[in-house]
């Protein structure tokens, strides 16, 4: 069974929509960390039907090289991002784990994917959901 963590902050919205549809594609034969920058969004996460949680930097950090697959954002791996939620250790950890990363190419502030294609989020969401089935042989 492969273990996806799913990474985000703030409000933990678009954590809890890649969760959702993750179960709609998977059921439960993947297991999901959701990992929140905070509370707020690692409970939005778990509502979203995550198999388990955990908030903060530490959490974080322990978990990125534990994992098969994190997604979210691509803001998961910018220092400093989500308003200051994003540590640099965070960032780091993330970038550094075994584990394969497949980010969602969101333009941050300051920040612009050249060659990423502006497309509506439940389009991306869809494209996502479809690397990871790539990834699982699914």
């Amino acid at each position: 069974m492969k273990t996806i963590a799913v990474i985000d902050g703030q409000g933990g919205g678009i954590g809890s929509f890649i969760i959702k549809s993750l179960r709609e594609h998977f059921g439960e034969s993947i297991e999901i960390i959701a990992l929140g920058t905070n509370s707020t969004a690692t409970s939005a996460m778990l509502k979203a039907r995550a198999n388990k949680g955990a908030t903060g930097e530490n959490a974080i950090i322990w978990n990125a090289p534990r994992v098969d697959i994190i997604t979210g954002p691509l803001s998961i791996v910018l220092a400093n991002s989500m308003l200051g939620e994003l540590t640099a250790r965070m960032s780091e950890a993330i970038s550094s784990s075994p584990a394969k990363r497949i980010l969602l190419s969101l333009n941050q502030e300051h920040v612009d994917i050249v060659g990423a294609e502006k497309e509506p989020l439940p389009h991306l969401i869809e494209k996502l959901v479809s690397k990871i089935r790539e990834e699982c042989n699914v």
